[in-house]
């Protein structure tokens, strides 16, 4: 009984020393965020300051906050939306027309998340420019879609394979359709899969930087080009670089609290059958 008590204690200590060390950057980060210039670079470190907002007034004052943020939520929701049309259909066909080379497809697609992403900047760069696209929101939504297909495929294939063939045998034998089946009988069964796809898409999608960085600037720029503008070849403002980060994230940190159950609910699909 003790030996079982010590080590629900440490199992416990351990817990919260973990919690502790990834909550540690974002609490630092929100400290920062409330402090001038010289009390961010302050040596030894301050934790008893007056707080102030002249930071966020600024990031207002110098960009216009509300542009970046939305052209991060057009991003990130018509990314997610044009992933999940792509690999809905794509994952029923893989989860239930199974062929030789089915697995072979389902690996290859989750080894080109495994391709650093500057190897393919330049061929994307150059598309985009001679398009049109550079520096639009049409070419991130592309881009940002197919960064994030291999893990809506997989995804969707892990849900999809949690549905009970003999609904789909019984379907089929009333003489439904391809098109009815999908429709009628695995979207309405894959609800949850679909929520959860989508919402780990749109995080995915809204913290993107490097395609963002890269593909825009002042036109259709994220939150993350609003963040990387407060680097200057005279260093780095930490408290403004703060306070544009916590405006930056603050919204999707929000949106993943409330619908963490849903997002390690995606995850965990087909883990245990």
């Amino acid at each position: 009984m003790h030996d079982k008590l010590v080590l629900t204690g440490i199992r416990t200590v351990g817990a919260w020393a973990a919690a502790l060390l990834l909550f540690f950057p974002l609490g630092w980060l929100f400290l920062t965020a409330f402090k001038t210039e010289l009390q961010a670079i302050h040596v030894p470190p301050l934790f008893v300051f007056t707080p102030t907002l002249d930071n966020f007034a600024e990031v207002q004052r110098r960009s216009d906050y509300l542009l970046y943020a939305r052209n991060s939520l057009v991003t990130a929701l018509g990314s997610t939306v044009l992933g999940l049309l792509i690999a809905a259909p794509a994952a029923y066909s893989m989860a239930f027309f199974r062929t030789r080379r089915t697995r072979d497809i389902l690996m290859w697609m989750l080894s080109t998340k495994m391709m650093p992403a500057v190897g393919a900047l330049m061929p994307v760069y150059v598309l985009a420019q001679s398009t049109g696209l550079l520096d639009s929101l049409t070419a991130l939504t592309v881009v940002f879609t197919l960064s994030n297909l291999p893990i809506m495929v997989w995804m969707l294939y892990a849900s999809y394979k949690d549905i009970p063939q003999d609904i789909l045998e019984a379907a089929r034998m009333d003489g439904a359709s391809l098109w009815t089946e999908f429709r009628h009988v695995v979207l309405p069964l894959s609800v949850g899969g679909l929520g959860s796809c989508g919402l780990l898409c749109l995080v995915l999608s809204w913290n993107e930087s490097f395609w963002a960085l890269n593909l825009s600037s002042a036109k259709a720029g994220t939150l993350a080009t609003l963040i990387a503008s407060y680097s200057s070849p005279e260093g780095l403002f930490w408290a403004k670089l703060s306070a544009a980060s916590l405006m930056a994230i603050a919204p999707i940190v929000v949106f993943g609290w409330f619908s963490q159950k849903q997002l390690v609910q995606g995850l965990t699909f087909g883990a245990v059958k």
